[in-house]
């Protein structure tokens, strides 16, 4: 029986070469997934058990398609995702600066008297260990997808600069979708969204190819929002508009949010230069 040569892949254009990977999951996850939208009763539950399976199946066939496309085994690292102290160092600052950047978006709103904290109604450490956790699974899951396996397999065919905006207008695209009449009302975010799929890219690039900041600083900017928003510890005054403080209370669909996130982009960016120029 005749074998099918997947390195011929490898010959084919990006787009293709996404195209083709994504269909390869797909045939492997739906007819798992299927059958759980189709039982589930929880919609909460039905989303974790099918994003969760998704993602193990990418963890899954990941090393899979770099052996049989590149012959290239040990794909996971080459996107990023290395167990050495430095990365795990990396992980630490990225998980500090991004939870200390959104408390201090509330902390400055709430000392121009645009917000007022309030005394929690739930326990806070479990909020805080809770938020945690999912921060951390939404960051790894994002930042080995966009900025592992979407970033280098177009740095394999384009320039850092054409994989750069094409990577982060893809990532803001894919988390701004939604009905046409939210999209509207959410417009200052994708602004936001852009600046920090640039941001992410930035931290990798700076990081000498390594994931650890990335994951740190998109699960720490999570993690800040979680807490703030789960606890309920703020409420906003409305002396201004939410175009300035966030509409529906979402730091990113703001003025604010937005200057917060040019200034990351800014300060990541020029560490980025250190390492790689255009």
């Amino acid at each position: 029986m005749l074998q099918p040569n997947f390195s011929k892949l490898a010959k084919y254009p990006a787009p293709v070469r996404l195209i083709a990977f994504l269909v390869t999951l797909a045939l492997f996850w739906l007819p798992v997934a299927i059958p759980i939208y189709c039982l589930g009763r929880d919609p909460n539950l039905v989303t974790i058990l099918t994003m969760g399976l998704l993602f193990g199946g990418f963890l899954l066939l990941t090393p899979w398609w770099g052996k049989q496309v590149y012959q290239q085994p040990q794909l996971l690292q080459s996107y990023g995702l290395v167990g050495t102290r430095q990365n795990g160092i990396d992980l630490l600052k990225g998980l500090a600066i991004g939870l200390l950047m959104t408390l201090s978006l509330f902390a400055l709103q709430g000392w121009l008297g645009w917000l007022q904290f309030q005394t929690p109604s739930l326990v806070m450490w479990r909020v805080i260990l809770e938020g945690l956790a999912s921060a951390l699974g939404i960051g790894l899951a994002e930042e080995l997808v966009f900025r592992g396996w979407l970033l280098e397999e177009l740095e394999r065919d384009y320039s850092l600069r054409v994989s750069l905006w094409t990577s982060a207008i893809i990532f803001a695209l894919l988390h701004f979708i939604k009905p046409l009449s939210v999209m509207i009302r959410m417009l200052p975010a994708f602004p936001a969204l852009l600046l920090l799929g640039l941001t992410l890219v930035w931290a990798k690039w700076s990081s000498k190819g390594r994931l650890g900041l990335s994951i740190g600083l998109h699960a720490g900017l999570v993690w800040g929002y979680y807490i703030i928003n789960v606890g309920q510890l703020v409420q906003y005054s409305g002396r201004v508009s939410p175009w300035i403080t966030g509409v529906d209370s979402n730091p990113l669909a703001g003025g604010m949010g937005l200057l917060f996130m040019g200034f990351l982009a800014f300060w990541m960016g020029k560490r980025s230069f250190l390492w790689r120029k255009f």
